[in-house]
Formats: C-alpha cells, structure tokens, sequence
C-alpha cells in the first residue's frame, strides 16, 4: 500500500493490476512460439460414419448438371420440317395423279417418301418423320392398286380425320380437351393447365374448333369420294390440308392467349 497526495492509502498498481505501457515488455508473458489451435471442424449429425456433405444453397437450388430432359413432341416429330416432310408423298401424288394416271403417280409418290428419307439421314435430322410419311403413303398406294382406283388413296386420309374428329369431340366431352394436351406435348410443358377453368375453357373451344376442321374434311372430301371425282378429290386434299390446319393453329393460339392474359388479371 502506497499513501495518496492526501494521505489516503491507495493499492500498489504493481502488485495488483498492472497496466502496461505502450512499448513496454511483460516480463511474466511466456516466451517462445505461440502455440497454433486447429479450428474446431463443424458438428456432424449423430449417428453418422460417412463424410460429412458441404451443402452449397447455390448448388443444391439448381438442377443436377448432365440431367436431359426428355424430348418433347415436337422434337420428336422432327420439329416443321419433319411435319412437312410426312406430306411430301402425299402431295406429289395428288399432283402427278392430276396431271398424268394412278400408276405414275403411285411410283412418284413411293420415290418422293424414299428421296424424303435419304435427305433427312444425309443431314443427320430425325428419321421418324420421314418413315412415317413413307409407311402412310404405301397404305394409301396399296389400297389404290388393289382398288385400281385413284380415289382409293384418299381413303385413309378419311378414316384418319374421322377418328381424329371423334377423339377430339370425346375429349371436350371428359374434360381433357386434345388441343391442350397436343399443345403442352408440343412445348414440353405439364398438364397443370387443367386445374385453371379459364385454361380448360379456352382449350375446350380449341377443341371445338378442330372438331370442325375434321368434320369439314370428312363432309367435303366423303362426298367427292362417294361421287367418284377424283380430280376435285385431289384438289380439296391439298386445299383442306395446311390451309385449314393453319386456321386451326390460329384460331388455338389466339384462344389460349387471351385466356392466358385474362388469368393473369
């Protein structure tokens, strides 16, 4: 104990806290390297023997690299070309058929499927189409040699749009209209669209629209086919073909678009 200016006892700093001056050494530190401590590793969950994973938010948040998702529809349809390319026999026939007789334009329309698929394999695009294209039209080229009839290659076309028309018809009836489930096909998308009745309204009518489009096919071209004019047969064929397709799709966009933008209000 020290006495103060006023005689007070005051406690020795030097014995009981000792402050250190600026520069001035600790003579009681320890000397030597200051021992290094390995940061403690991070608490793994009881009971586990594996390594313990590091959890990325960034990573675990995105899809797993290398995951393909499968090809949609139209990719597997071989996007237009490959619609396109699956009418060419078609229309060759129809048009050789006009200008010359049946046995010509069955050869044409055979030659046109098979040039149709050596140019898709040269360029390495999907073969599908093309085959399809090719089979279809040797039904119709057989049905037409048997018969010895020209129209006898419209037949299937007008089993085709009657069956398309009744499935889409039973469709609107179940609640699964066609043209929604085609659509998202098409873009790969889910079929959520169902549980919104603005959605399932707009592809309803869409439906609807290509009921028509079938049931003008079949109406039109039965009628030519039953009268035996072969070359108005031929002619409302090509008319009714993209022409009336083209429509459709139209009419099923501007459908589902406005019912889109209603939703969304």
């Amino acid at each position: 104990m020290t006495a103060g200016p006023d005689g007070d006892p005051r406690p020795d700093t030097d014995a009981t806290t000792r402050i250190p001056r600026v520069g001035a050494v600790d003579e009681d530190a320890p000397t030597g390297p200051i021992p290094v401590v390995p940061a403690a590793s991070p608490p793994s969950d009881a009971g586990s023997t594996g390594p313990t994973r590091r959890i990325d938010p960034v990573e675990d948040e995105q899809p797993e690299r290398g995951e393909r998702s499968s090809p949609t529809l139209m990719e597997q349809m071989g996007g237009v070309q490959g619609i396109v390319a699956s009418t060419v026999p078609v229309a060759v026939f129809v048009i050789v058929n006009l200008l010359f007789s049946l046995q010509p334009a069955l050869i044409a329309a055979i030659a046109a499927g098979v040039v149709v698929a050596i140019v898709r394999v040269a360029r390495r695009q999907a073969l599908q189409p093309a085959v399809s294209g090719l089979v279809g039209v040797g039904v119709c080229a057989f049905i037409a040699y048997r018969t010895g009839e020209a129209r006898g290659f419209y037949l299937p076309g007008l089993l085709y749009s009657a069956g398309l028309g009744l499935a889409f018809l039973v469709s609107i009836i179940v609640r699964w209209p066609l043209a929604g489930v085609i659509w998202h096909g098409i873009n790969g998308h889910g079929q959520g669209w169902r549980r919104n009745p603005r959605m399932l309204a707009a592809y309803s009518w869409a439906s609807a629209l290509w009921v028509f489009v079938f049931a003008a096919r079949l109406v039109v071209q039965g009628w030519l086919y039953n009268a035996d004019e072969e070359t108005w047969l031929g002619i409302a064929r090509l008319a009714m073909g993209y022409p009336l397709v083209g429509v459709a799709i139209v009419g099923t966009v501007l459908l589902v678009r406005r019912a889109e933008s209603s939703a969304k209000v």
